[in-house]
């Protein structure tokens, strides 16, 4: 379980509006056949994924991996899996979805594949997708909650926070020194993935007086995405219209002296350092921060005083990406 939690995060707000979830598959035998995670909302679910690179494993017929839709996928697991997954078990972060949407129901698949155990790490609160345990077991699968609980629901946060009516995380880029200006910080790696998360996210939130002297565009061009709308927190509303930002098409631009638009959106990251870190505390449920493995000539969050919880910590390109929540929350 804690292999799938591991892949789990690398997805983390990718998958909006969907949870991130992970999955792995043993064999029968006691061997590791795929690790694996929902990447994107509308592609294969994360016991899809697992099963199919687990199927190619024990069958070598590598003709699976050339499928990515996850019907496909299924229909094919169906017709072909002629048993090999028998004694083989499932561990999934999340309880498997018992409903048909963008994709077919994960749990009607695992049910079919004679697997014997299914390990579940936290059940699924989302009306339109629960209730894939009590599927399995009335089809004769032996299901076991409870597994690393506490980690998997913590993984689920933000989608809970989402279904509630908003999440809302704080991501910024720092050197070892704790230093947040002065140029590019973080690698190339880690800039793709913020790019790849605001072509999820609703809005961007960001200071006044870093529009000013950064002049971003704050857009997903890395990884070719739409840009989200911009909140520019302000008391001046009075800036250069030239700035990148202003100056992307589709794209609704606020500046506002409060923080109350940030209630509008279901998804919205706040991108800043020190003084917006201070202003948005009571709006922001996660803090993403990537750390360079540099040092620089700045002042950075030398006036913070904050005790946070990591949740996830991995590497990204040269930099460390950790995921946390404060201590007082």
């Amino acid at each position: 379980m804690s292999l799938a939690l591991k892949e789990a995060w690398k997805y983390q707000v990718l998958t909006c509006p969907n949870p991130a979830v992970g999955a792995v598959v043993v064999s029968a035998c006691g061997k590791i056949l795929s690790i694996a995670a929902h990447q994107k909302a509308g592609r294969p679910h994360a016991e899809v994924i697992a099963l199919q690179e687990a199927y190619a494993q024990l069958t070598g017929d590598n003709f699976i991996l050339e499928l990515h839709d996850s019907a496909e996928i299924h229909n094919y697991l169906l017709k072909h899996h002629n048993g090999c997954f028998r004694g083989c078990d499932l561990y999934t972060t999340l309880e498997p979805c018992a409903h048909v949407g963008k994709t077919p129901a994960c749990a009607t698949l695992i049910s079919s594949l004679q697997l014997a155990d299914v390990f579940v790490g936290a059940t699924d609160t989302n009306e339109e997708a629960q209730g894939g345990n009590t599927l399995l077991r009335s089809c004769g699968v032996a299901v076991h909650e409870g597994i690393l609980e506490k980690e998997c629901n913590e993984l689920l946060l933000p989608f809970r926070k989402y279904l509630e009516g908003g999440f809302v995380f704080f991501k910024w880029a720092s050197r070892l020194d704790g230093s947040t200006h002065g140029g590019t910080i973080s690698s190339l790696e880690s800039r793709k993935l913020v790019h790849q998360m605001r072509d999820v996210c609703d809005l961007i939130v960001i200071g006044g007086n870093t529009v000013r002297t950064d002049r971003p565009r704050l857009d997903a061009r890395l990884v070719k995405g739409k840009a989200p709308d911009v909140l520019i927190y302000s008391r001046s509303k009075e800036f250069d219209q030239t700035i990148p930002l202003f100056n992307v098409p589709d794209r609704k631009v606020i500046v506002s002296a409060s923080l109350e638009q940030i209630q509008n959106y279901r998804c919205v990251m706040i991108e800043g350092s020190e003084a917006l870190f201070m202003q948005t505390r009571a709006y922001t449920d996660m803090y993403l921060s990537f750390i360079a493995p540099k040092f620089a000539k700045s002042d950075g969050f030398r006036n913070v005083e904050a005790e946070f919880e990591i949740l996830s910590e991995q590497k990204v390109g040269d930099d460390i990406m950790a995921w946390m929540i404060l201590k007082d929350s």
